[in-house]
């Protein structure tokens, strides 16, 4: 039976975009921390490095002093953070294999 993640970037968390369980029904006891704490996945060291990027980058997407207002990232920056995201998802899921099922929520986040 495959272990399943949900993928999706949250403001205020800034160091992982892995949540355990189905989306509707999360995993609060998972062996992986909710959310996943990236040290206890299978994964390497540059995935996990990358992914701690990638969150602390999103925070920057956020107007912190009025969080209402409009983004303060470009439309390109925006697509800068979407193509590397998309690269390190890829990655992860490479490197988790075939017993894991990651569940990709950044459209619904």
């Amino acid at each position: 039976m495959p272990y399943h993640l949900q993928f999706f970037f949250e403001y205020g968390v800034p160091h992982t975009p892995l949540w355990p369980g189905l989306p509707g029904a999360p995993d609060l006891d998972s062996p992986y921390g909710s959310p996943c704490e990236l040290e206890r996945l299978p994964i390497s060291a540059a995935i996990r490095t990358e992914l701690e990027r990638l969150c602390e980058w999103y925070q920057s997407s956020l107007d912190w002093d009025y969080p209402p207002d409009p983004s303060p990232w470009s439309e390109e920056q925006w697509e800068l953070f979407m193509q590397q995201t998309e690269a390190a998802l890829e990655t992860l899921r490479r490197e988790l294999g075939d017993s894991w099922v990651i569940v990709d929520r950044r459209e619904s986040s």
